[in-house]
C-alpha cells in the first residue's frame, strides 16, 4: 500500500485525487491531508479517508478543525506553515501530491524532495518560481517529479519509451479560455464572473482566471522547460478549443506524437500515482466519432500580453519568473475582487517586473524576499490605478 500526502486536498486537484484513491483502495492509502482554509471539507475528507494527520495552513482555523475532529483522537491535527513543511517529511509517506495553489506550495515541495518523497507535481508555481533549484534538489536526492498538469502529463506520456531521441519541438495546447475570440475593446469590459465560465475545464478560481489571461500557459511553458530540458524557444503554444489533444511532441525526424483524451484531470493524476503502470479508470472515454473537428490557432499575444510577459521572464531568468508569479497572484485576486480590469492585469505585472530588483543567481532566501517585494510593488500599483 502506497502512502500518499495530499497538499491541498480540498481544491479541484485534491478532491479528484481522492476519487482516484477511492477507486484503487487496494493500492493507495491517505497518510495526510492539508488545506488552507476549508476546514469543514477537510474534516469530511478526514472522516472518509482516515489519515494519520491533517494540517490547516491558516493557524486561525486550528481550533475549529480540532473541534470538528474532536471525536477522532486517532487523527492528529496541526496548523501553520511549519506544520506543512514537517508533515511531508513523515517516514511512512511514499509520495506527495503538491496540489496547493500559488507560491505557498514551494517550501513544502522542497521539504518533500529533501525527505526523498516521490513528487506528483500539480503546483506549477514551484517550477515557475524556482525551477533551477527544484531540479537540482531532485537530482541530488534522486527524487522523481511526475507531472500532474494535463499538458505536461501528455508530454511525459509522449516521451515514455523514446530514450535519448532528440526532441525538435514541444507543442503545448491551450483551450484559449472564454475570451479567445473577443476584441481588445471587448476585453476591457469583461468581468471575473465572465472569466470563471471556462468552456471546457473545471478548475479552481485562480487557475481559471490565469487560463483566461493565458498566464497559465506561460507558466506551463516554464514548467515544460524544467521538466523536459527543452529551451523555451522550442516550446510552441497552440490554441486548441476542443481540449482533446492535451499536448504533443515533435521529434527531429518530423514525427509528432500526441496524447488525446477527454478533458478530465483524473487520468493524469492517476498516471502520476501509478507510473509506469496504467490502471483502469472508471471515467468517460474519448469518442473520436463525436469529435468531428480538431482546431489549432496561434495565440494573439497583443491581446493576451501575459503569455508574452511569461516568455520575457523566461528569457531574463534569475528571479524574474518569481517576480512575474508574485505580481500575477496579486492582480489575479484583484481582478476577482473587481479592483482592476482585465487589461490592467498585464499592465501591473509588466511594471512590477521593471521595478522589482533583479537577481541573476537567486537562492531560496532570494526567492522569498523577491516574492514579498514584488507583491508589495504590485499592490501599490493597484492602489494607484484603482
Amino acid at each position: 500500500m502506497k502512502q500518499i500526502c495530499i497538499l491541498g486536498s480540498t481544491g479541484s486537484i485534491g478532491t479528484q485525487a481522492l476519487e482516484v484513491i477511492s477507486q484503487h483502495a487496494d493500492r493507495y492509502e491517505v497518510y495526510a491531508l492539508t488545506a488552507n482554509n476549508r476546514v469543514e471539507l477537510l474534516a469530511q475528507q478526514a472522516r472518509q479517508f482516515n489519515p494519520a494527520a491533517v494540517v490547516v495552513a491558516n493557524e486561525d482555523r486550528y481550533d475549529e478543525l480540532k473541534s470538528l475532529l474532536s471525536d477522532r483522537p486517532d487523527i492528529k491535527v496541526y496548523a501553520g506553515r511549519q506544520a506543512l513543511n514537517d508533515i511531508v517529511e513523515a517516514e511512512p509517506i511514499d509520495m506527495v501530491l503538491t496540489a496547493m495553489v500559488g507560491f505557498s506550495g514551494l517550501e513544502p515541495t522542497i521539504h518533500a524532495i529533501r525527505a526523498r518523497k516521490k513528487i506528483c507535481l500539480a503546483n506549477k508555481e514551484t517550477l515557475v518560481v524556482a525551477g533551477e533549484l527544484i531540479c537540482q534538489l531532485a537530482q541530488e536526492n534522486r527524487v522523481p517529479i511526475l507531472p500532474v498538469d494535463s499538458e505536461h502529463s501528455a508530454i511525459f506520456q509522449c516521451l515514455v519509451g523514446e530514450g535519448d531521441n532528440e526532441v525538435e519541438k514541444i507543442l503545448l495546447t491551450c483551450s484559449g479560455g472564454p475570451f479567445r475570440t473577443m476584441t481588445a475593446d471587448q476585453l476591457a469590459n469583461v468581468t471575473a464572473a465572465d472569466a470563471l465560465r471556462h468552456p471546457t475545464w473545471d478548475m479552481g478560481a485562480k487557475i481559471t482566471i490565469d487560463s483566461a489571461t493565458l498566464m497559465n500557459k506561460g507558466f506551463e511553458v516554464m514548467e515544460a522547460k524544467w521538466l523536459f530540458g527543452v529551451p523555451a524557444e522550442q516550446i510552441e503554444v497552440l490554441i486548441h478549443p476542443q481540449s482533446i489533444v492535451h499536448s504533443a511532441v515533435q521529434f527531429i525526424d518530423g514525427s509528432v506524437k500526441a496524447q488525446l483524451g477527454v478533458p478530465d484531470m483524473k487520468l493524469p493524476i492517476q498516471y502520476a500515482f501509478s507510473f509506469p503502470e496504467r490502471l483502469h479508470l472508471n471515467e468517460k472515454r474519448l469518442d473520436l466519432f463525436k469529435s468531428r473537428s480538431l482546431e489549432f490557432f496561434e495565440p494573439d499575444t497583443s491581446k493576451f500580453r501575459c503569455l508574452a510577459l511569461a516568455y520575457e521572464a523566461i528569457q531574463r531568468g534569475g528571479n524574474m519568473p518569481c517576480i512575474l508569479n508574485a505580481a500575477n497572484e496579486v492582480v489575479n485576486e484583484a481582478f476577482r475582487r473587481d479592483r482592476c480590469s482585465f487589461p490592467q492585469m498585464a499592465d501591473i505585472i509588466s511594471e512590477t517586473m521593471q521595478r522589482t530588483p533583479f537577481s541573476a543567481n537567486p537562492t531560496l532566501e532570494t526567492y522569498l524576499e523577491t516574492d514579498a517585494e514584488a507583491r508589495r510593488i504590485a499592490e501599490n500599483l493597484l492602489n494607484i490605478k484603482h
